[in-house]
C-alpha cells in the first residue's frame, strides 16, 4: 500500500506550514483559548487559498479532491489549534458532504458554493438528550403538513450552534420507529420556532461555538429534505468520512504535542545537560513517535481507501479509535516532559491536553466504536437495548 503524498498534497502541506508560522498561529491559538471567541477573519484567507471545499464537488466550487488531501490539510493546522483547522473540517468532511452528495441540485448550488466561498457554514446535528450513540432513538421528528413539514425536537452538545447558517438535523419522519424513520433535512438560523440554549462552556476546543438548539413547530419546506425516511445508511456512510476529519485532527494536537516537547528537551537543561540526554526523555520521546506514526498508517488508509468516494465503517472507526486514545496519551506524555511547565497556561501543551480529550466523545465514543467494530469482526449486529 503506497502512502506516498503527491507533489501537489507535498506543496500543500509546505504551504500550510509556511502560512500558520506567518500568520503566527501558535499566538493566535493561545487568544482563542483566553478569549474563546472563533477565530473568524481566517475564512476569506483560507477560501483565497482554496482550502474550503477541496473535497467538495467542482461545479459547485469544490476542488474535487480527495479525502486524504483534506486529511493531511487539518493535520496540519491542528498542529497550531483544532480553532485553526475547523472551518476546513467542516468543509470537507463535515455535514456539507451529505448535501453535495445527496443533495438537490437547487441544494448544492446555494449551499455547497456558499461553503466553498466561506460565506456559509453547515452544522450536523444528532445528539439528543436521550440520544446520543443510539440515534436510532431520536426524538425529534418532523411530520407532513400541507406542502412542506413541521418540525420539533432538541438537538444538545451542537458544534456551530448559534453561529452556523445551516444546520442538517436528523430527524425521524412521523412516528416510523428505528433507523427506517430516521432522514435529514436542513433548518436555516433565523426560521421562526428556531431558536438556541446558552454557549457551552467546554474544558477544551475553546473557541468552537456548541450549544442546545430548540426546534417549536419550525415549518420545513419541501425543498429543504435532504435524506427522507430509510435514508439512514447514506448519512451514516458519508460520517464515516467526518471520523475520518475527527482522526485527523487527532493527529494534528498530537503532532503538536511531540514537536513541543522535541523541542524543549533539546533546551531544557539539568544536572548540567539537556534533558534529551536522560533516557526517560528519549524513551518517551520515542513512544510518542511510535503511537503518532501507528495512528497516522490507520488514518491514511482509511481516507485512502475512500479515494473521491466513502470509507468503510471498519476502516473509519478503527483510525478513529486508535487516534482518539493516542492523542490523549501523547499530550499527557508531552506535558510530563515539561515537568511543572506542562501545568501551566504559558506554554501550549496544557491547551493541547484538554483539547485532545474531546474528540473520544465528538463523532462517536471508544466505546460505542470498538462496538462497531466487533459487529465486523463477529459478522453480527450487537443490539445494546436491554433483552435484546
Amino acid at each position: 500500500m503506497d502512502f506516498k503524498l503527491t507533489e501537489e498534497q507535498q506543496l500543500l502541506v509546505q504551504t500550510i506550514r509556511e502560512m500558520g508560522e506567518k500568520e503566527n498561529f501558535k499566538d493566535l491559538a493561545s487568544e482563542v483559548d483566553r478569549t474563546g471567541e472563533f477565530p473568524w477573519k481566517l475564512m476569506p484567507m483560507y477560501a483565497g487559498m482554496d482550502l474550503l471545499g477541496m473535497t467538495l464537488s467542482p461545479e459547485y466550487g469544490g476542488q474535487g479532491q480527495p479525502a486524504l488531501t483534506a486529511v493531511l490539510a487539518i493535520e496540519e493546522l491542528a498542529k497550531f489549534s483544532p480553532m485553526m483547522a475547523a472551518p476546513v473540517f467542516e468543509s470537507n468532511v463535515g455535514p456539507v458532504r451529505v448535501v453535495d452528495m445527496f443533495g438537490t441540485d437547487e441544494q448544492k448550488k446555494k449551499i455547497v458554493t456558499g461553503v466553498c466561498k466561506g460565506e456559509l457554514s453547515v452544522s450536523v446535528c444528532m445528539t439528543e438528550p436521550e440520544a446520543g450513540c443510539d440515534l436510532t432513538s431520536l426524538a425529534t421528528n418532523v411530520v407532513e403538513d400541507g406542502d412542506g413539514y413541521v418540525l420539533n425536537g432538541r438537538k444538545i452538545f451542537i458544534t456551530g450552534g448559534g453561529e452556523a447558517s445551516h444546520y442538517l438535523v436528523y430527524t425521524r419522519f412521523g412516528d416510523v420507529m428505528g433507523y427506517r424513520g430516521i432522514g435529514a433535512v436542513i433548518v436555516e438560523k433565523g426560521m421562526p420556532g428556531f431558536t438556541f440554549g446558552p454557549q457551552e462552556d467546554l474544558m477544551g476546543l475553546r473557541g468552537m461555538p456548541s450549544c442546545d438548539l430548540i426546534f417549536e413547530d419550525v415549518r420545513i419546506p419541501e425543498e429543504n429534505v435532504v435524506l427522507r425516511a430509510g435514508d439512514f445508511k447514506n448519512l451514516m456512510l458519508t460520517f464515516d468520512i467526518e471520523r475520518c476529519g475527527n482522526a485527523a485532527m487527532c493527529l494534528g494536537v498530537a503532532g503538536g504535542a511531540m514537536e513541543e516537547a522535541r523541542a524543549y528537551a533539546l533546551q531544557r537543561h539539568a544536572f548540567g545537560r539537556p534533558i534529551c540526554e536522560f533516557q526517560d526523555i528519549q524513551f518517551r520521546i520515542a513512544d510518542m513517535a511510535m503511537k503518532l506514526d501507528a495512528a497516522r498508517l490507520l488514518v491514511y488508509r482509511a481516507a485512502s481507501g475512500a479515494g473521491g468516494g466513502l470509507p468503510s465503517i471498519y476502516e473509519a472507526s478503527l483510525a478513529k479509535c486508535y487516534a482518539n486514545e493516542m492523542v490523549i496519551d501523547v499530550t499527557n506524555s508531552a506535558a510530563l516532559v515539561f515537568g511543572g511547565y506542562g501545568y501551566s497556561k504559558a506554554f501550549p501543551v496544557e491547551r493541547m491536553v484538554r483539547d485532545a480529550r474531546a474528540w473520544c466523545v465528538a463523532g462517536g465514543t471508544t466505546q460505542m466504536l470498538r462496538t462497531t467494530l466487533a459487529s465486523v469482526l463477529f459478522g453480527r449486529r450487537f443490539d445494546q437495548r436491554p433483552g435484546k
